[in-house]
């Protein structure tokens, strides 16, 4: 088994909060189906590199030995800032490719605006190129112009992060019969499908359209455990039009959650898994008597930083 980021040389003087916190959430949509809702708050893992991103990087980060990385996002990537606060905080040099050559002519959202204060140097490219992003040439061509970095695919999701959110399952085991995620690239719930024992199952709640992250994550499970680890699911039906969309209803839901438990809800995962859980609990998905652990994998960018009260009121 990998070792847990808490673990990793350098990484450890952060100080992250590990395991994180796991928290009742008494909640009567569910009760009144005799489940068990429990909020798994990978969110308060570190200010700057908070739940999945956390478990994603650390392991790719030990691995590039403090050497340039390179890696890929859009606009309102999580996956870009945390990686450039954690090249501000360890003291190597980042860059990131981002999806939209139209933006460099424009002034940088606030989230690419942080990212090039913590130090990363940003490289548009335009929408055709940025899907041929894993393509030898296309790579060669940003490596010539930025030299020698190792390279995180989009969303951090390879081999090394699927086996860094294999401690995810540890921490969970024994704690719910259902442990769920929500997913846009699939490393999470490849590593916390393979740390859960027989008898748990995970659950991924896919927050963009297109159907094809089954099969990335049984590629993700093959390349980092040599084949299938785990059981998992999916649930395609909460995307709500896409990554980056939302709708009222979801708005109002996460309002509405924020009110009843005293949780900053992230809209554009942690709103949809929690949505999705709302719904199958209604739907008789989860058995009478039984838990299920929703992972909260980030915040919204404007909740306090060092909330780590507990969540349920």
């Amino acid at each position: 088994m990998p070792a847990t980021p808490s673990g990793l040389p350098g990484l450890s003087r952060l100080q992250p909060l590990l395991p994180s916190p796991l928290q009742p959430a008494e909640d009567e949509r569910f009760a009144r189906h005799g489940v068990r809702l429990l909020l798994k708050r990978d969110d308060l893992i570190h200010p700057d590199l908070p739940g999945n991103k956390w478990r994603k990087l650390a392991p790719n980060l030990l691995a590039a030995a403090g050497r340039p990385v390179l890696t890929f996002g859009g606009a309102y990537s999580n996956h870009l800032r945390a990686t450039a606060a954690a090249g501000r905080l360890l003291g190597f040099r980042t860059v990131g490719v981002v999806r939209g050559d139209e933006l460099a002519h424009r002034p940088l959202n606030p989230s690419l605006a942080r990212c090039a204060a913590d130090g990363m140097r940003l490289h548009f490219v335009d929408r055709q190129t940025y899907r041929a992003k894993a393509d030898p040439q296309v790579l060669a061509g940003l490596l010539s112009a930025h030299g020698e970095c190792e390279v995180i695919p989009e969303g951090g999701s390879n081999a090394l992060a699927a086996q860094g959110c294999t401690a995810l399952g540890l921490e969970l085991r024994d704690a719910a019969d259902v442990a769920a995620v929500a997913c846009g690239t699939g490393g999470t719930l490849a590593g916390l499908a393979a740390g859960l024992p027989p008898g748990q199952r995970a659950l991924g709640i896919p927050v963009l359209r297109g159907g094809f992250l089954g099969d990335a994550v049984r590629e993700l499970q093959r390349e980092a455990f040599g084949g299938p680890a785990g059981t998992w699911s999916l649930d395609e039906r909460f995307h709500f039009g896409g990554y980056a969309r939302a709708t009222p209803e979801l708005h109002s839901f996460a309002d509405d959650f924020e009110d009843r438990h005293g949780l900053p809800v992230e809209r554009l995962y942690v709103a949809k898994l929690l949505y999705a859980l709302t719904v199958l609990a209604g739907e008789g998905a989860f058995p009478a008597g039984s838990s299920v652990a929703a992972v909260i994998t980030g915040r919204p960018d404007d909740a306090p930083q060092d909330q780590r009260s507990d969540s349920s009121r």
